[in-house]
């Protein structure tokens, strides 16, 4: 299961991307609302969670995704619930992915030393003991970072390869059209 956690404030873009094409490459996602079911985005759009945060148990997780924006980020990085969840993904090897701003929660629990990251511009001294890259999306092990909004389809792609591989990637790469 793939949890992509939303938190108010979240960046719209950066959620949907990955709910919607793990989903299209049947891949069980579950979108859990922190502290509320009705999410609002940074750009005012309203997504009902599937699930409450309070509710979600991480038995079965294949993934962890946090999505940026302001505040959205901060809410995330505020909630023990999220921080359960990185702390198991990263005890079970799982993946944990994070965009924009988002990169810095990983930043400041000192998962990203020696690792390749990247996030949105201004971030970058939060990714703290990070390679800090310019590149769209990194994936260094289990950890796939990407840069904000205009890379929320390379995100969601280099999500869903780590997961089901290149050929599912390639495979809604192609029904989507995208190059």
């Amino acid at each position: 299961m793939v949890y992509v956690f939303l938190a108010n404030g979240f960046e719209e873009m950066e959620a949907i991307a990955p709910i919607d094409l793990l989903r299209r490459a049947g891949v069980d996602v579950t979108t859990v609302g922190v502290g509320a079911t009705a999410v609002r985005g940074s750009h005012g759009i309203v997504l009902a969670a599937d699930t409450l945060d309070s509710s979600a148990m991480p038995d079965d997780l294949e993934a962890v995704v946090l999505p940026g924006g302001m505040p959205g980020t901060l809410n995330l990085e505020h909630s023990p619930v999220v921080q359960k969840f990185i702390d198991h993904a990263v005890e079970k090897g799982a993946i944990v992915a994070a965009i924009c701003a988002a990169p810095s929660i990983l930043g400041h629990k000192g998962l990203l030393k020696g690792r390749k990251a990247v996030c949105y511009e201004g971030f970058e001294g939060e990714l703290e003991g990070a390679s800090v890259g310019s590149e769209p999306v990194a994936v260094d092990g289990p950890f796939i970072t990407s840069r904000g909004a205009g890379t929320a389809t390379q995100f969601a792609l280099a999500l869903l390869a780590a997961l089901r591989g290149e050929g599912a990637a390639d495979k809604v790469r192609g029904s989507i059209l995208c190059p």
